[in-house]
């Protein structure tokens, strides 16, 4: 007797996602003090992750003023793209040398550049920096490109190992692909100095390498502006680069998929190869990109009462983050360097076991490699934060930390 045919037979099993099971562990949990800073989300004071005062001003609008669901094309809205360049360089257009792309996200302009990158250097490696976002190597990985790795955060320092990162970067060779967070590096928030962008632009274009900067927090470091200048020097001076970029944070449109890719070339007729091959590879992976969420960022961008009321509420953002930093670097010695950093997101110093151990002892909900999400922490959960994690760092005495006066200013 002849089996059934076993269509996934031959798969291998995969892992689960850690940071999902991590939510699904504190979803569980019935402590009323459980703590969750894992998921990299912008929250309030009170927990809350809003849905932004601009965004639900410009949603009503395109209610009232959309008159068509029709197909937005494989480049998605121009006008979008075009804002957010404008974000990114300061340029009032794309320019000549320039092509932007709408995409589902900052991953899907992750996807598209890589594909991009199969297509014209196949042999090209992609090197990342240790640690980087769980989800990069795997994106490039998935587009067929070989992934190598250069040290880059100093856990001593709590600072970004540059000498380091250099000298593994002699390795690389004309036509690999160098891959920098924008700002407020994810997991760490070290940032480059405006002399480390400098450096690195130099490298690139002394050695030929591309540079493919990914651009997922402008606005919740230092200011708009002001995190975008190693990109946009980066941009101005080496011939060949990528960007990608991610509206889902500073725009708190996480679930609508809000991104764009923006690809630069040294002559005319390569950006056209680069665009015409762009647009094929996203025409095969999503067919037409979804328009509400991109709709509304152009929105506000377009209306400057509606971009006036974004940025201040992005700064609220913005100045809460660096509150809660202060807070938690005062809390002790050890926690010093979290002032220095920016945007969502730390790494302590603490094992996988201590992180456990933390868990189970306190209901504090981190992943295992030591990142917190800033956001996730408040007047009430600071301090307690801190008495849960202070026994497990490296020189510390044990000794309990609380501080009311701390709590206190984090309200303002």
């Amino acid at each position: 007797m002849m089996l059934p045919f076993q269509a996934f037979a031959g798969l291998v099993p995969q892992k689960p996602d850690a940071l999902l099971a991590l939510i699904a562990q504190y979803r569980a949990d019935p402590r009323a003090d459980k703590i969750d800073v894992g998921v990299g989300v912008y929250r309030t004071e009170t927990g809350e992750t809003p849905v932004m005062r601009a965004v639900k001003d410009a949603e009503a609008a395109l209610l009232n003023e959309q008159t068509s669901k029709s197909y937005l094309g494989a480049e998605g809205d121009q006008r979008f793209a075009q804002l957010i360049w404008q974000l990114v360089s300061g340029s009032e257009t794309l320019g000549e040398r320039c092509f932007g792309l709408q995409t589902p996200g900052g991953t899907g302009a992750l996807r598209v550049g890589a594909e991009l990158l199969v297509r014209a250097r196949p042999d090209a490696r992609v090197w990342i920096g240790e640690p980087t976002w769980p989800n990069h190597a795997p994106i490039f990985r998935g587009a067929g490109l070989e992934v190598r790795t250069h040290p880059y955060f100093d856990p001593d320092t709590a600072g970004i190992d540059f000498d380091a990162m250099l000298a593994a970067l002699a390795q690389a060779a004309a036509g690999d692909v160098l891959l920098l967070h924008g700002c407020c590096h994810n997991p760490t928030g070290t940032q480059f100095s405006r002399e480390q962008w400098r450096m690195l632009s130099d490298l690139c274009s002394q050695r030929g390498l591309i540079p493919f900067i990914d651009l997922a927090y402008q606005g919740l470091g230092d200011g708009m502006e002001e995190d975008a200048q190693g990109a946009r020097h980066m941009l101005a001076t080496v011939p060949d680069a990528m960007l990608a970029y991610s509206c889902d944070k500073n725009f708190a449109v996480y679930r609508d998929r809000v991104g764009a890719l923006f690809i630069r070339s040294r002559t005319e007729p390569s950006l056209q190869l680069a665009r015409t091959n762009a647009l094929t590879i996203a025409r095969s992976l999503w067919s037409m990109p979804p328009d509400h969420g991109a709709a509304v960022v152009r929105m506000i961008l377009d209306n400057p009462a509606l971009r006036a009321d974004w940025e201040e509420e992005l700064a609220d953002m913005r100045r809460r983050l660096q509150t809660v930093r202060q807070g938690l670097a005062s809390a002790h010695p050890l926690l010093a360097p979290v002032a220095t950093q920016r945007g969502l997101f730390s790494r302590l110093p603490i094992d996988a076991d201590a992180i456990a151990a933390v868990r189970r002892t306190h209901g504090i909900y981190m992943p295992a490699d030591g990142r917190i999400n800033i956001a996730g922490l408040n007047q009430a959960n600071l301090s307690r934060l801190v008495d849960g994690v202070l026994p497990h760092l490296p020189g510390s005495r044990g000794s309990s930390v609380s501080s009311p006066s701390r709590s206190q200013e984090l309200s303002a």
